[in-house]
């Protein structure tokens, strides 16, 4: 029998009464843990009658899950004494100041119209992987929040819109999960669950849920949860929840419907398919064996992603060539990875050219339609024996998918044909598409290899590692001066003043004698940042490194942009910061 009989109208407003004060005194009681302190939870403990008495428009948007309540775990929390009750802290973050040598207020004297200037310019900038390293570490490491021209919900939001940008699932998810923020970052929390259905990984949407400890007030992430409830046997639970949103007003027949037959009260199949949401979408197919839909370009990505991760595409072996429309669905699909190229490329071979079409593919290939062309010129591809002519093609080739702007189709296939031919065999005309398209970006593995030739390559860069006695680098940094002085040939570099400059910042003596070998001009160092250092704005100045490093690797500064980046870290003591980008820079790699 339903929950709902058990709870009829003379009850139920008692029971939610009932479980309020429940919650109250559970709160009072708990000590205070300054990572996951919510200043808005405490208000809204304070004022249990305005939940009740919330109207019912109100809760069309976002509804309040009373009984979505568990203890959370305490391990490694930091508590605080009773003294602080009164005070609003919030620290929300992954990593420990001291792991990257900074601190716990190092937002704290930051203008909060500057730090909207700085994010704003950074969301321009597809920064590099060794950039958004460093925006993760300053955005993710717990500290209070910056007070000053910015409130908690716009800095939350850059938070979170980094997050959704960088795309790291995993991260977004330690994020969530460690801080139970699912309140405070209702869009990253939808975004996340989104993407894990998408990829037809309900485990671990629903995982996002388990360790909640407070009401989930926006109401997608209710209907989410409750699903989650029941796919994982905790229907009794589940249909509390579920009865006690429609006493509050919750009013959705497409959901009431699709959760009913997952409840078991009706075993009629509704049909009914709603692109709405994913989840909606997702609860369609769940609660219908025979479900079929065809997708369409305008078709939410989301539920592309879905149908390929759920393998409820249509096989491409079984397209016939004249349904074209089909094709180039699946061409669309597979600019947006839905589709494996290899599959799209099946497609293309099967298709029939005669041998004139086939020797005049360059002049013949306009004269077709968008499609065949793209087929014609692959065959053609495949065919071709020379290297320059068959790159020609590939440029063809490419050009035409990008001109139908599906030009990701058509790109780990040709790194593979590029990776059939060298480089040295490839004329001058076609070098700049041969390396544009082979490039993987991804990070070579390096090993250091140490030259005592030059001040910055020799083994003293293992300072920086941690393998170097404060006194015996003292000695030997003296020593390798003295040799510099007496070799009058040489100069030292840029980078042999870095790493001078930064082992005297850490308190390695330097012999007055050699005082003299450089001179450092106050200008190589730009205002702004130099400002902001002296205001011990530390997490801005990182922003503003972060800035200038932007689409490029480290390793691609130039040697001025470098000497500043560690001059400004140097004068604020981010030492582990410091030391991860000298490692990169300096040494010689193989």
């Amino acid at each position: 029998m339903k929950i709902l009989k058990l709870l009829n109208k003379t009850y139920l407003p008692i029971l939610i009464i009932f479980f309020f004060l429940m919650v109250n005194s559970f709160s009072e009681n708990e000590p205070v843990d300054i990572w996951n302190i919510d200043k808005n939870q405490i208000q809204e403990n304070s004022k249990n009658n305005e939940l009740i008495s919330i109207n019912e428009s109100d809760l069309e948007t976002e509804k309040i899950d009373v009984f979505n309540m568990q203890i959370k775990d305490s391990q490694d929390t930091i508590k605080v004494d009773k003294t602080l009750n009164s005070k609003e802290i919030k620290i929300i973050g992954l990593y420990d100041p001291e792991d990257f040598g900074l601190k716990i207020n190092m937002w704290s004297n930051s203008n909060g119209d500057q730090l909207k200037y700085l994010f704003s310019n950074l969301a321009k900038i597809n920064l590099s992987q060794d950039a958004s390293e460093l925006m993760n570490i300053v955005l993710l490491t717990n500290a209070y929040y910056p007070n000053k021209n910015i409130s908690e919900k716009d800095f939350l939001k850059i938070k979170s819109d980094w997050l959704i940008k960088h795309n790291n699932l995993d991260l977004i998810e330690e994020y969530l999960v460690k801080n139970d923020v699912l309140n405070l970052h209702p869009k990253l929390s939808k975004y996340l669950v989104d993407k894990y259905l998408s990829e037809s990984e309900l485990d671990k949407a629903c995982r996002v849920f388990l360790n909640n400890s407070e009401p989930i007030e926006n109401n997608y992430l209710s209907k989410f949860n409750i699903y989650c409830l029941i796919n994982n046997g905790k229907k009794d639970e589940a249909q509390l929840i579920f009865e006690l949103k429609k006493e509050l007003g919750f009013n959705e027949k497409y959901f009431e419907n699709k959760i009913n037959y997952l409840f078991g009260y009706t075993n009629e199949i509704n049909t009914t398919i709603s692109e709405k949401n994913i989840l909606e979408f997702h609860l369609a197919h769940k609660t219908n064996p025979e479900f079929s839909f065809e997708p369409k370009e305008t078709t939410n990505p989301l539920i592309w992603k879905y149908l390929a991760a759920s393998n409820l595409l249509y096989q491409t072996d079984e397209i016939n060539l004249n349904e074209l429309e089909k094709i180039e669905l699946v061409e669309y699909a597979t600019h947006n990875k839905n589709y494996l190229e290899e599959d799209l490329f099946q497609i293309y071979k099967r298709f029939q050219f005669n041998i004139d079409q086939l020797l005049n593919a360059k002049t013949v290939f306009n004269s077709l339609t968008s499609l065949e062309s793209r087929a014609l010129l692959y065959q053609t591809v495949l065919i071709e024996s020379d290297v320059n002519k068959k790159i020609e093609l590939m440029k063809l080739l490419k050009e035409a998918f990008i001109k139908d702007k599906i030009g990701n189709a058509f790109e780990e296939r040709l790194k593979d044909l590029l990776k059939e031919i060298e480089l040295d065999q490839i004329s001058s005309e076609h070098t700049s598409f041969y390396l544009e398209n082979i490039n993987t970006n991804e990070k070579k593995q390096t090993k250091i290899k140490y030259n005592d030739d030059f001040l910055h390559q020799s083994k003293l860069i293992r300072y920086f590692n941690g393998d170097y006695n404060q006194t015996k680098i003292e000695k030997d940094l003296n020593n390798f001066l003295k040799k510099i002085k007496k070799n009058k040939k040489y100069s030292l570099s840029k980078k042999d003043i870095i790493l001078i400059e930064s082992l005297k910042s850490d308190g390695i003596k330097v012999d007055k004698k050699y005082e003299n070998l450089y001179k450092i001009l106050d200008s190589e160092m730009p205002t702004d940042i130099q400002v902001m250092i002296n205001n011990n704005e530390s997490a801005s100045v990182i922003l503003r490194i972060i800035e200038v490093i932007g689409q490029d690797e480290l390793n691609a500064l130039d040697e001025d942009t470098l000497f500043f980046i560690i001059n400004a870290l140097n004068q604020l003591n981010i030492d582990s910061i410091r030391n991860k980008i000298l490692l990169e820079v300096l040494p010689l790699k193989v």
